[in-house]
């Protein structure tokens, strides 16, 4: 039986890894291109749509009462993404470009949304309905401060964005953007069962082979992480062919920020609040 569902977890992580690759990244891309996004656009879209699988594991955890595995959960997403995301840059060899000062500060708050679940934990507070009205405040706060310094340390960029904008406007096709939508909304349709399968079998290791919580909780992490490293590679060799690693950057730092602040904000909101009702 552990044989099994040891093989199970394999085979749905498998599948994360083929529908971000072949279904989600392509599609991004491919609506990003119709519609002339900039990369910080493109970035915010990846966040949310890599962010479907934590969704449902925390929804599915927080339902069982496993309110520990959901925090847990968040945490090691958000550092593995962390750890992806910088791998990629280095391999990418673009460590010049994250001096710039809105990436340096996108950086330094997703910092945060790793200090904050460590500190609820070292701290022993307790996880609860109160903490919910804070977490979105600060999911706000750092949405504020994510675009106001993207306007202020990336101007050049965004004027040349603009001009590139209107020379391609005429490339969008509104037959295309409708199929890339329809497209996207498969995928994360896709990711969403998968990542209930996955849930359901992580579930059964923790109730039927006593794995604790935190075990449980780092594996979901690793395996919820998977879609934003392929994005993150993606975003760069694109810009890269382009010669543009600037807004290769900007993009996979995007995507790395609006992914981390909505799994500790808003995912385990939302999890604290199917806690609160149902456990």
């Amino acid at each position: 039986m552990l044989i099994l569902e040891i093989i199970k977890f394999i085979i749905y992580m498998s599948a994360i890894v083929l529908i971000s690759k072949y279904i989600l990244v392509k599609t991004l891309r491919s609506l990003a291109e119709n519609l002339n996004l900039k990369p910080k656009t493109v970035g915010d879209i990846a966040g949310y749509a890599t962010s479907v699988p934590e969704l449902l594991t925390i929804g599915a955890s927080s339902f069982s009462g496993l309110i520990g595995t959901s925090i847990y959960n968040i945490l090691s997403s958000n550092i593995i993404n962390l750890i992806q995301y910088t791998s990629t840059i280095f391999i990418n060899k673009n460590q010049k470009y994250i001096k710039n000062t809105a990436i340096k500060t996108d950086i330094i708050l997703v910092c945060f949304t790793i200090i904050i679940p460590v500190l609820l934990i070292i701290l022993d507070i307790e996880v609860n309905i109160a903490i919910v009205p804070i977490f979105i405040i600060l999911f706000a706060f750092f949405k504020f401060l994510n675009n106001n310094t993207h306007k202020l340390y990336l101007k050049k960029e965004d004027k040349e964005l603009e001009k590139q904008e209107e020379i391609n406007n005429e490339k969008g096709n509104k037959k295309h953007v409708i199929k890339n939508t329809i497209y996207l909304l498969i995928s994360g349709v896709l990711l969403f069962i998968v990542g209930n399968l996955l849930g359901d079998t992580l579930e059964q290791l923790c109730n039927t082979f006593d794995i604790p919580e935190i075990i449980i909780g780092i594996l979901l992490g690793f395996s919820t992480s998977i879609p934003e490293l392929i994005t993150f590679f993606e975003s760069q060799k694109h810009h890269k062919k382009e010669n543009d690693h600037l807004l290769g950057v900007v993009e996979a730092t995007n995507n790395l920020f609006t992914s981390n602040i909505l799994n500790l904000f808003m995912i385990q909101s939302i999890g604290i609040i199917i806690f609160t009702i149902f456990a």
